[in-house]
């Protein structure tokens, strides 16, 4: 009949078409997909896996604090004994209305020893140095550690109170007087023969065999001056 128009056929089989290349599209999309996600799943496992097969950081050591350790438990470093006997006279008089009427004397030989050194404990870390192989320490300067008066070899040479013993008996107290007149001058003559500056340098010898930290091949052990007051002033 003319008038009349055929149905398209055409239409529906388009549709099939697209709808076959789309189901095929999402298909291939999905098979590339999956693949990277297997290579992006290799990866994350490999990665996984070599977190947990890593080597830990290996340790570190605090050189600085090593030293000053080693070098603290030796405390009070004596490096440097002068000894020296000295006499020492006293006296005290006896007087009545400001008049002298005896006067009492005594001798005293003392036998007295000084022991210099460097407090160890003084140290600081930022005494200590490293760069490479080679460690560099700086010691406290020295100092006179201790004195004293070895009694069992110091004795009373002579006492005397004079001319009829008018003197006070004051022996004790003339005594204790000596022996403190003798610790000054053997601390004098210990400081003018240079017991500080050789206490320094033994002090040197003795640290720099002291330390041992690994991986240092080199050890300089730097000495200080005396402080100004560290000796009695004459």
């Amino acid at each position: 009949m003319r008038g009349k128009k055929r149905p398209n056929r055409g239409t529906p089989l388009l549709f099939k078409n697209l709808s076959g290349m789309l189901t095929l599209s999402l298909a291939l999309v999905g098979i590339v997909t999956l693949v990277n996600l297997g290579r992006s799943g290799n990866n994350v496992l490999e990665r996984l896996t070599s977190l947990f097969n890593s080597q830990p950081p290996a340790p570190k050591v605090d050189t600085r604090s090593v030293v000053i350790q080693q070098v603290r438990e030796a405390s009070e470093l004596t490096t440097a004994v002068y000894t020296m006997e000295a006499v020492v006279p006293t006296q005290q008089d006896a007087a009545i209305a400001g008049v002298v009427v005896g006067t009492t004397k005594l001798l005293y030989i003392a036998r007295g020893e000084v022991r210099a050194g460097v407090d160890l404990s003084a140290l600081n870390p930022s005494d200590v140095q490293v760069t490479g192989d080679t460690l560099r320490l700086r010691l406290p300067p020295p100092q006179l550690l201790d004195k004293k008066i070895d009694v069992t070899k110091s004795s009373v040479y002579d006492y005397n109170r004079g001319f009829l013993g008018l003197g006070p008996d004051t022996a004790p107290e003339l005594q204790r007087l000596a022996q403190e007149e003798a610790l000054k001058k053997i601390q004098t003559a210990a400081c003018a023969d240079g017991v500080l500056e050789k206490a320094s340098d033994r002090a040197k010898l003795v640290v720099t065999q002291l330390v041992r930290v690994s991986g240092v091949k080199t050890v300089l052990v730097e000495t200080q001056a005396p402080a100004p007051n560290a000796c009695p002033s004459s």
